[in-house]
């Protein structure tokens, strides 16, 4: 089992592009809910073992999709039993506006984080929010408390913004260092 878990959503495909540059930079391992919100066989056994959990799901009017609300009211059942307390936890989420009020669904994602009492790992990173940086620069976009990604609402998978994807990595790396570091 891998020590690190990303549960995510996606949509379009683009939430499940970002969720596959997180697990590069992690060493993770993926774990998609399905169109009808719902994980796959073993799902939870896998998130029940793992050291850290990383949420992720589009952020649709406001907030996460259905389909990861439906995995979060799920969740009652570890809750109950304490099976998450002290793991590790982080999120992202990726929609079409640069802002798109994406924070809220990073809030969601840290409240459901607090109720089974897990630690939050924020990005780490500084944003490059200088005239000189562009949109391909690392945290262009400037999250803090977890990654955030704008896809234009037109745009296919294979058209996501480069610097995303390298804040999406780095993001899975910031993960895996604070990992190795709660472990000692």
């Amino acid at each position: 089992m891998s020590k690190i878990v990303i549960v995510y959503h996606s949509g379009y495909g683009h939430t499940k592009k970002v969720a596959e540059a997180v697990a590069a930079g992690s060493g993770g391992t993926l774990l998609a809910i399905d169109p009808e919100g719902n994980l796959p066989e073993g799902g939870w056994e896998q998130l029940a073992a793992a050291s850290a959990i990383v949420f992720g799901a589009p952020t649709y009017m406001g907030g996460p999709s259905w389909q990861f609300k439906k995995f979060a009211d799920a969740s009652s059942k570890p809750w109950f039993m304490k099976v998450w307390r002290n793991k590790l936890a982080a999120g992202f989420t990726n929609s079409a506006t640069l802002n798109g009020d994406k924070f809220s669904t990073i809030t969601y994602f840290f409240t459901l984080s607090q109720q089974h009492g897990m630690f939050w790992v924020g990005s780490g990173m500084h944003p490059s929010n200088a005239k000189a940086h562009t949109r391909d620069d690392l945290n262009n976009l400037g999250g803090y408390a977890g990654l955030i990604t704008a896809t234009p609402s037109d745009a296919s998978v294979d058209e996501m913004v480069p610097g995303d994807l390298k804040t999406a990595r780095a993001f899975g790396e910031r993960i895996a260092e604070a990992v190795a570091g709660f472990a000692k």
